[in-house]
C-alpha cells in the first residue's frame, strides 16, 4: 500500500517478476474501467505478459463499480490464484477497497431509488447538513464516524438505514476497528516533496502520451462515463476542459492539485491502520516485500 505516485506498482512488478508464481491483484477503483488506461497508470501489455494481473479492465466506463462488485471480483481472483498454487500480491491505494478485501467487510446492499432521492435533497441549500441531522436521529453511531460535511458518506449511511430498515452501523464494526487479518500488510511511507514532484512529472508524461485524446474518446462513447468514472483524477478536470468549463492549462493545474490533496488523504487513511508494517528509510523496499512473499 501507499499513496498515488509512491512507486508501489513499479516495486510490486519488479518483485513479482523475480518470483515465479506471484500474481498481482490491483486494488484500484479506476483501473477496473476499460479504456481508462493512461491516467490510471495501468501496467503495459508487456508487464501483463510477464506477470499475471487481476482486477483490471473489469467494467465498461459507463457502469458503476461498487465496493460490493469489486469485493466479489477480488474473492474470485484470490480463489483462482490459490487454486493454481500461486501467491497473490495485492497492490493499490484505494483504501476502502483494500479494507473490503483484507477485512472481508460486510458490504450493505444498494438502494438506488433511495439514494437518488437523498442526492436530490443534498443538492438543496443546507441539504447535506439536514441529512446529517437526520442520520444523527436514526443512527447516531454511524453519524459519529463521519463529519457532517462528508456528503458521500452521509448519503450512503442514510441510503442503507432507510432502504434496509436497520441502522447502517449494524452491518459491521466499521472502518475504525482493525481486527487481525490473514494478510501481511506492507506500506511505503509518504514523502510529500517526492510524491508531489512525481505527480507533476507523471501527469506531464500522461498528457504527452495522449491522455486528452483518451478522455475525449471516452466522452464521445454512447454510454459516456458513469458518475464514479467521471470523478477519476485527471479525467474530471479534462472533461471540464472538453466541455468548455476550464482552459487546458487550468485543467492540468487543477488535476495536479487534486491529486496531491488525494495523496495526503490516502496517507491519513493508511497511517491509522496499526497492522501495516512501514518500510523504513534505511531498508530496501524490494527486500522487505520479497521477504514477506517468501514467508
Amino acid at each position: 500500500m501507499g499513496t498515488t505516485a509512491s512507486g508501489k506498482s513499479e516495486l510490486a512488478f519488479a518483485v513479482a517478476r523475480a518470483r515465479p508464481g506471484t500474481e498481482i491483484v490491483s486494488v484500484d477503483s479506476m483501473s477496473v474501467y476499460r479504456g481508462m488506461d493512461i491516467g490510471t497508470a495501468k501496467p503495459t501489455p508487456e508487464q501483463r505478459a510477464a506477470v499475471r494481473h487481476h482486477l483490471i479492465d473489469l467494467f465498461d466506463p459507463a457502469e458503476e463499480c461498487t465496493v460490493a462488485r469489486f469485493q466479489e471480483a477480488a474473492r474470485a481472483a484470490l480463489a483462482d490464484i490459490a487454486g493454481r498454487g500461486g501467491r497473490a500480491l495485492l497492490v493499490g491505494g484505494t483504501g476502502l477497497y483494500v479494507r473490503a478485501i483484507v477485512d472481508d467487510l460486510t458490504v450493505p446492499p444498494r438502494y438506488p431509488e433511495v439514494a437518488a432521492r437523498l442526492e436530490a435533497e443534498a443538492e438543496q441549500p443546507g441539504g447535506v447538513a439536514a441529512l446529517y441531522d437526520r442520520l444523527c436521529s436514526l443512527d447516531p453511531a454511524a453519524a459519529a464516524r463521519m463529519t457532517p460535511q462528508n456528503r458521500r458518506r452521509v448519503v450512503r449511511a442514510l441510503e442503507v438505514t432507510l432502504g434496509s430498515g436497520r441502522p447502517f452501523s449494524s452491518f459491521g464494526p466499521g472502518l475504525l476497528e482493525y481486527r487481525p487479518t490473514r494478510f501481511a500488510l506492507l506500506g511505503l511511507p509518504f514523502d510529500p516533496a517526492r510524491v508531489d514532484a512525481r505527480i507533476e512529472a507523471r501527469f506531464a508524461g500522461w498528457m504527452a502520451a495522449g491522455l486528452l485524446d483518451e478522455v475525449r474518446a471516452l466522452a464521445r462513447r454512447p454510454g459516456g462515463l458513469s458518475r464514479t468514472a467521471r470523478q477519476a483524477l485527471g479525467y474530471r478536470e479534462l472533461l471540464a476542459h472538453l466541455e468548455g468549463r476550464l482552459s487546458l492549462a487550468d485543467a492540468v493545474a487543477s488535476a495536479i492539485r487534486r491529486t496531491r490533496t488525494f495523496a495526503r488523504r490516502q496517507w491519513a487513511w493508511f497511517r491509522r491502520d496499526p497492522r501495516i508494517t512501514w518500510v523504513a528509510a534505511d531498508q530496501d523496499p524490494a527486500e522487505v516485500l520479497g521477504a514477506a512473499l517468501d514467508r
